[in-house]
This record gives C-alpha cells, sequence and structure tokens, in this order.
C-alpha cells in the first residue's frame, strides 16, 4: 500500500536537456531534477542504476489521482537489438489458417460530436498470445485533421498517461525502457494521417490498452455534416529512388522494403482476430433529420445524454474500409456560426461561414475542365470502374462553351488530345471513347499527372477547373503537393477520391491549395450523384476575394491564412485567436464576378465553445507551417512547428507521446518485434497492394 500510495502522488517535476557536452560514454541526455525523490520510493521503481522518475507534464490535462506518469533518466551505451519479426518456435504462426493470432485484439472508437467539433477517443487493445514476451508495432491512420491531445496507457487497473516530447527524445526514452525491460508505449507521427504505435515488453497471455484522444472538425456539404474515421492504411507508390515512402508487404512473406515506413498486409484468405467497435453520439443541439452510413451497417438510438447514438453493428466490425457517417439537421437552411472558447492562453474561435443565397441565382462563366484519372494497379477493379463512370458522367453534363481534356497517369501520363478541345457532341463522344478505353495497372507516377494537368497555357476566357479522379495511394505527397503549389495558377482543383480508403490528407490538402474541393466514392457511392454534386458547385460563381471586418474582437493567427472562396453547398471554416470582445457585427466581404457583395453577422455569445478548440487552432497552425515547409527552405519552420505542438500537447511530426511503466521489469532480456498487419483494403487487390 505504501509503494502503491507514493506511485499516485505527483511526486517530481523533471526536464529532459540536451547534454551541453556533446557525446559522452556513458549518457547522451540527462534529467534535472527540481524535487527530491521522495522517501517511500521503492527501490526497485526508482533506484535503477538509469533511473526513471515520475514527471509532471507541462502542458495538456493533469492527471487525475489514479493516473501515473514516468520518464527514463539515462540512456546506455549501446542498445540491445531486436529482431523484426517471430524468432522462436512458439511465435510462428501459421497463415494457412484462416486466423491468425497477433498482438492487436481490438479497437474502441467512441466519439461525441458537438456542434461542428467531435471528440474522439479511441482504445487500442494489445495482448500477447505467444510463449515469449513482445513488442508489438502498428502502424495505423487518423484524420488528417486530428488533433492528437491526449495519451494513456493501461495495464489492468493502472492508468500511466504520456507525456509530449520531442521524437528523437521520445524514442530514446522508449529505448532505453524497452531494453530495461519495462512496458513501455510510444506514439509517432509519420504523416499528418499515419501514424505508429510501438508497445514494447508485452509478457505472454497479458493485455496493455492503449487509449488516444484527439479533436477533429467536421466537415459539411450541401446540408449534411459528415464525421469520418479511416481504419486501415492504404498502399502506397513509391517512386523509383525513394526510401522516405510507406511500404507494403506481405506478411510471413520475408519480404522487405526499403521505405522508412512498412505496411504489413495479410494475405488472401487469412485475417487477425482483430476486430472493431465503434459509436458516435451527435450531441449537436436540434434534432438530426436523417443519418446515413454508406460504408457500413449501423444501428441508432436516442440518449438521454445525447440527441442521438449511432453505432457499428457488431456483424460489419473488420477494420478494412473508412466509416462514413453524414448527418443532416432539423431546421432548413443553417446560418453562419461562431464558436469560441477562453483559457488561460487566451480566446479562440472559429467561424463557420456558409455562402449567400443569391449564389444559386448567378450563372456561371465557360469552363475549361481538364479530368485526370489514376490507372495505376491499386485502381483495378471496381475503383478505376467507378472513376471511368464518374468522367463520363462529367463529360455528358458540359454545355456550349466549354472545353475538356482527358488526362491518365500510371507509369506515365498520356491524354486525350494535347490541347482541350471544345465540347462538341463530336468531341464529347470522341472523349467518352477514350475513357472507356482505360485500364489499371503498374505504378502511381502522379507527378506527371500534375505536370500534364497544369503546364500548358491557360485560356483566360475560361475558368479553369482540374478534377483528379484517385486513391491517393503515393508516398511521395511532399512532392505532389509542393508541385501543386507551384503549377496551380489560376486553376481550381476539385478531386474525387475513389475507394474505400483513399488517401484523404493528399486529396484534401491538393483541394486546399487548389482553392476546391474534393469529394469521395466508395464501394457503395453513385459516381452520378457525386458528379452532380460538383456540377452544382461549379455551375454557380463563387465569391472570391473575400475580407473579413472582425469588428472588436481583435483576432489574430487566422488559419486558413487565406480564406478560400466560397462555392454553393459549401462553407468555408476559419479558426484564429482573438483578444476583444464581441460586440459588433462582422462583416464578410467578398467578389461575385466583379460586384462587391456584403454579409454581415450578428454578435454572438462568446461563451458558447468547445473545450477542442484551442487544440484544433494549434493543429491548424502546424498544418499551416507544414504545408509552409513543402516550399520554403526555413529552417526555423521545423522549430515554429515542434514548439506548437509542445506547448498545446500536441502531436506532430517533430513531437511523440511516450508512456512507461516504471513500477516493476519483465522477466527475460529481450522481445520480439511483432508487426500487426492489417487487411488489404477493401476493393484493393493483394497482388497490385504488396511490393514483389
Amino acid at each position: 500500500m505504501k509503494k502503491l500510495a507514493c506511485l499516485i502522488a505527483l511526486v517530481l517535476i523533471a526536464t529532459i536537456v540536451a547534454c551541453c557536452k556533446g557525446p559522452t560514454e556513458d549518457a547522451s541526455y540527462q534529467v534535472a531534477r527540481e524535487a527530491e525523490t521522495p522517501k517511500c520510493a521503492s527501490p526497485s521503481a526508482m533506484v535503477l542504476g538509469d533511473q526513471l522518475h515520475r514527471f509532471a507534464a507541462p502542458a495538456g490535462p493533469m492527471p487525475s489521482t489514479d493516473e501515473e506518469i514516468w520518464v527514463i533518466e539515462r540512456p546506455p551505451v549501446q542498445m540491445r537489438p531486436i529482431g523484426d519479426g517471430p524468432r522462436t518456435g512458439a511465435m510462428v504462426t501459421t497463415l494457412e489458417e484462416k486466423e491468425v493470432p497477433l498482438p492487436l485484439k481490438h479497437t474502441d472508437v467512441k466519439a461525441r460530436v458537438g456542434g461542428y467539433i467531435a471528440t474522439v477517443e479511441v482504445t487500442q487493445q494489445f495482448h500477447n498470445p505467444f510463449e515469449g514476451k513482445i513488442e508489438a508495432v502498428y502502424l495505423f491512420p487518423l484524420p488528417q485533421n486530428a488533433a492528437v491531445s491526449d495519451f494513456l496507457m493501461i495495464i489492468g487497473t493502472r492508468r500511466i498517461r504520456g507525456i509530449i516530447r520531442e521524437r528523437e527524445e521520445a524514442r530514446k526514452i522508449y529505448d532505453e525502457a524497452k531494453r530495461q525491460g519495462y512496458v513501455a508505449s510510444l506514439l509517432s507521427q509519420e504523416r499528418a494521417n499515419i501514424f505508429t504505435q510501438r508497445v514494447a515488453n508485452i509478457e505472454p497471455q497479458k493485455q496493455i490498452d492503449v487509449h488516444i484522444t484527439y479533436f477533429q472538425t467536421l466537415a459539411y456539404n450541401e446540408g449534411w455534416y459528415e464525421f469520418a474515421f479511416p481504419m486501415v492504411v492504404g498502399p502506397r507508390f513509391n517512386p523509383p529512388g525513394s526510401t522516405e515512402g510507406i511500404g507494403a508487404v506481405g506478411y510471413g512473406t520475408g519480404n522487405k522494403s526499403v521505405q522508412k515506413n512498412v505496411v504489413h498486409y495479410l494475405p488472401p484468405g487469412t485475417r487477425s482476430g482483430h476486430d472493431i467497435s465503434l459509436s458516435v453520439a451527435l450531441d449537436v443541439g436540434v434534432p438530426v433529420e436523417q443519418i446515413v452510413c454508406p460504408t457500413h451497417v449501423v444501428a441508432r438510438k436516442n440518449d438521454p445524454e445525447a440527441s442521438t447514438i449511432v453505432t457499428l453493428s457488431r456483424l460489419d466490425t473488420i477494420p478494412n474500409k473508412d466509416f462514413v457517417l453524414r448527418y443532416k439537421v432539423a431546421g432548413g437552411r443553417i446560418k453562419s456560426t461562431l464558436m469560441t472558447q477562453r483559457d488561460k492562453r487566451g480566446g479562440y474561435f472559429t467561424l463557420m461561414l456558409f455562402p449567400p443565397e443569391h449564389l444559386k441565382r448567378a450563372d456561371r462563366k465557360p469552363m475549361e475542365l481538364i479530368f485526370v484519372v489514376d490507372c495505376s494497379g491499386s485502381m483495378s477493379g471496381w475503383p478505376i470502374q467507378k472513376a471511368k463512370e464518374a468522367t463520363e458522367r462529367a463529360l455528358r453534363r458540359l454545355e456550349p462553351g466549354d472545353t475538356f481534356q482527358v488526362i491518365r497517369f500510371s507509369n506515365s501520363a498520356s491524354q486525350f488530345g494535347p490541347v482541350p478541345v471544345p465540347a462538341t457532341p463530336a468531341n464529347v463522344r470522341k472523349g467518352i471513347h477514350y475513357v472507356r478505353g482505360l485500364s489499371a495497372s503498374g505504378g502511381t507516377m502522379m507527378l506527371r499527372g500534375i505536370r500534364a494537368a497544369l503546364g500548358f497555357p491557360h485560356d483566360a476566357r475560361r475558368l479553369r477547373v482540374v478534377s483528379f479522379m484517385t486513391d491517393g495511394f503515393i508516398g511521395n505527397e511532399k512532392d505532389i503537393l509542393s508541385e501543386v503549389h507551384h503549377r496551380v495558377g489560376p486553376a481550381r482543383i476539385f478531386s474525387f477520391g475513389v475507394g474505400s480508403s483513399p488517401n484523404r490528407y493528399l486529396l484534401e490538402r491538393m483541394a486546399k491549395l487548389g482553392r476546391g474541393a474534393v469529394a469521395y466514392i466508395g464501394s457503395a457511392s453513385t459516381p452520378t450523384a457525386a458528379v452532380d454534386r460538383f456540377y452544382r458547385r461549379v455551375s454557380h460563381p463563387a465569391m472570391s476575394d473575400i475580407r473579413i471586418d472582425w469588428g472588436d474582437m481583435r483576432v489574430s493567427e487566422v488559419f486558413p491564412s487565406r480564406i478560400p472562396d466560397l462555392f454553393v453547398g459549401r462553407p468555408v471554416v476559419v479558426t484564429g485567436r482573438f483578444a476583444g470582445k464581441l460586440t459588433e457585427p462582422i462583416r464578410v466581404t467578398g467578389k461575385i464576378g466583379k460586384v462587391d457583395r456584403q454579409i454581415v453577422l450578428a454578435a454572438q455569445n462568446p461563451s458558447t465553445g468547445h473545450e477542442g478548440l484551442p487544440s484544433v487552432w494549434a493543429r491548424l497552425k502546424i498544418a499551416d507551417l507544414a504545408d509552409r515547409s513543402l516550399w520554403q527552405s526555413d529552417d526555423e519552420l521545423p522549430q515554429a512547428i515542434k514548439q506548437i505542438a509542445l506547448e498545446y500537447g500536441l502531436m506532430s511530426a517533430y513531437t511523440s507521446f511516450i508512456a512507461v511503466d516504471a513500477t516493476r521489469r519483465t522477466a527475460g532480456d529481450h522481445g520480439t518485434t511483432v508487426p500487426v498487419p492489417v487487411p488489404v483494403p477493401h476493393g484493393t487487390r493483394y497482388e497490385t497492394t504488396v511490393e514483389n
């Protein structure tokens, strides 16, 4: 009891500092103590030669009385290597079996939506079905706009809160804990939407849960809100010579990848015991009129603490495709809304700005439409068929005065003609014939498609709209986004994400850079409906050159820094900080064609808000800095990202969460690293997914 009481007390504040004397033989970093070790500390827990100590996190929520925080003081000179896969007979699994026992047993997702911000809690249940202790390594997706703000490791009834640290420092702490035999977990970000979870020293037949909390804003499209939770990382094509991408190998095949991160896919005819449960509580303040889940079977019920709760059917729990829930609230058209939140750091706001009604009554100018179809191997099967159907539907919707071009890309890029052609009936028939002849094979050299679509001279008399039909399964997102930034010019990018697990990060970023939007076409989606929504949007002029007079709010650091255009059916969400009051109306001015228009928003009640708003703002600032780093050679940008992530306790490319259980060492001096394989995304063929 004395030991437990000591563990519960928050007794030590420690800060990791870099060793200013350069590398030495006995230490690469140290702990600066600001409080003495408590006298009741047990030698096994607190005095280990290479010591571990309780740590008070400087940012984020403080631990409750039943939570512990530990940090390692000194790493060793040499690390003991841990292998890539099972090394003992007890660890070998038989892939011919229908179910392969593996470390990740279950994932539970609980989301609560308040306004248009979701708070999501993800619990990953790791266990060890083998005879020796293991390290589990799991590459998994989260939404590209997720602000990951909390991390817990749960062992039985004990809860150990993770702390946010610089990425390399957190990895050193984790490696040292693993070497000494302590249970530890490390969460790192590989992409804005891809993360690695490591759990070290899981003993045989023991279970360890990892609990992650994040905030995200919801998309809104033509009256419908959308909550999306990705369940599996889709395969990525990496150009020759690349080593910083995401590799894809078959589990148990012995194949290797030169890429920095690797996804292991289960071969056909096998699956792990991993399944998923998911619930979404819609506490939106008004009745929910309609609910649609095009991807999964769900049940709906009312709850006293929430308007509506939607749960995933227990018969639809294989995590091999994105979960998408769309809902429409009662009351017709929604007006622009402002949410605010204050904490000790100041005030934060987010404004959802809806387009004015008169946009629907205005005619559009002639368009120059460029359709870029991904014909790589990952699009084989129904994805390429859906892309072709969508493109054909779009061609039939062209109007007199429009021009069009169709470009295909895989290993190379080719196109329907050297320049966009007039949308005459004869040309449209030829374009449809060209599209119907497309097939999927080869790699995804998307850069060639980008250059072909944005490289030829623009007809200033027409609005250029470039529409990509792709799953986005590429590993060189930075190269693609940098190319879009440099070449987009006056074009608008309206893309269609095709497939059950598209690369939403890439597609959303392309749309942002191209001042457009993105829609998704899944296996149960109708390309016709998606294309028709696209045409309703581009068939009306946008409200451009938007400027906002914030009155007496005294706003700063607003994101996006360049406010995008307002299109029919799609609002713009603006998030920032404020130091003033909300007593004057907010005035939004923009141009429709060459005519100035204004939207006036009444002063809002500053008490309405969401606890996640500061994290949402910080995540947007990190994303803005990350975008700038794609085309700016500025050594200060990584440091700026790191600083804001540490201040707000958030995941980033330069920070990680680390949790260590220092109460006891596990038996044995090494463990076997076991990657967690995942199913191939629904609709994606295994033979086009894995590397040979």
